[in-house]
């Protein structure tokens, strides 16, 4: 029995090593690395710093991570490089939360798939959370951002400081280059076998080398490279731990006792729902055609719901880099919001969308 759950646990890890850490935690490290190096606090905090507009900073938060298909582990170091480079913790949790929960990549297969009903109220929840979740973030732990606010405001003040720095052309070029190098994999290669992502994932590092080689010195590449690791050695190691754990989860519970309990609309089966994608690992996409068999085997449209939004926007991994990366408060914060909002908006839509 012991054999069985270890083996799970070992099979999760070696799924996720396979199929995510070339294609999907590369690039993000490397995005995470050269937003920290190349794009000057000042421009960050232009957009989405602790002293803009809430308002401006959620929506502009919001409406970027739309447009990335990165799954809950992913989005870790670009969060987080957003955070480090300036941004509010508002504006920083909600691309933790948007970009896995409510990608557009996710939201096409979803529409495919469930219905574009399902669609729809997806996407709006999930922005509705991510407006919850950035007020919460902030309210929560105000008295830092006033910290950093005012450390920030200190450093303007600095020599060479520049309140109108703006990223330079080369920087958003390459930037872009990466991003690109992380969506191109899944919006390119949709089916198939994995190795025609690794295909368009090398031939687009190349493009990001060959361009970074040309328009970088050596130092200025060391230093993104350093930031990089910096990332990679935080995040990676408890991100494999915690599939690991995921995979052991997976051997112990059987999935017919779930099925059995997220059955109908009712607030404890959208709670249930919640908590099983709060905890299990979802790589961004593959959470459509899960649910879709739970539906078809009697799970209700609300708990279905419930386990959209949170299974690719939470999992156990990603509490554990979270805490990691910005403190246990934060994650436990983050967390149990994620939790609360997930079960109501599930037995809400349940209730009153789908009557």
């Amino acid at each position: 029995m012991i054999a069985q759950w270890i083996l799970g646990g070992l099979q999760a890890l070696q799924d996720y090593v396979v199929y995510h850490v070339l294609t999907c935690l590369i690039p993000a490290f490397l995005l995470a690395g050269g937003m920290v190096s190349f794009v000057p606090k000042e421009a960050v905090l232009r957009y989405l710093g602790i002293a803009t507009h809430r308002v401006v900073t959620y929506i502009s938060a919001a409406f970027a991570s739309f447009f990335v298909a990165a799954c809950s582990c992913t989005v870790i170091p670009v969060s987080a490089g957003v955070y480090f480079a300036g941004a509010s913790i508002g504006a920083a949790f909600i691309i933790l939360w948007v970009a896995p929960a409510t990608n557009i990549l996710a939201l096409t297969y979803t529409g495919a798939i469930l219905g574009g009903d399902m669609a729809v109220v997806r996407v709006i929840s999930a922005f509705l959370m991510a407006l919850v979740v950035g007020t919460v973030m902030t309210i929560a732990f105000r008295r830092e951002e006033a910290q950093r606010l005012a450390e920030a405001q200190q450093a303007n003040l600095g020599i060479g400081s520049d309140p109108g720095a703006r990223v330079k052309r080369s920087d958003v070029v390459l930037l872009l280059l990466i991003v690109l190098d992380l969506l191109a994999p899944n919006y390119l290669i949709r089916t198939g076998p994995y190795w025609q992502k690794v295909v368009v994932w090398a031939i687009g590092m190349v493009v990001v080398a060959g361009y970074a080689w040309r328009t970088k010195t050596r130092e200025e590449i060391r230093h993104w490279l350093g930031e990089t690791w910096w990332f990679v050695r935080i995040i990676l190691p408890l991100l494999l731990v915690g599939v690991f754990i995921v995979g052991v989860i997976g051997a112990l519970l059987p999935e017919s006792l779930v099925q059995r309990l997220v059955g109908g609309n009712s607030l404890r089966a959208s709670f249930i729902a919640t908590l099983v994608g709060a905890i299990s690992y979802f790589a961004t996409m593959t959470e459509a055609p899960f649910v879709h068999k739970l539906m078809q085997l009697g799970m209700g449209k609300g708990p279905a719901l419930a386990l959209l939004l949170t299974g690719p926007g939470l999992s156990l991994p990603n509490w554990i880099a979270i805490a990691r990366v910005f403190g246990v408060r934060k994650s436990v914060v983050y967390v149990l919001t994620l939790v609360v909002l997930g079960t109501l908006v599930g037995w809400i839509a349940g209730n009153f969308v789908w009557k």
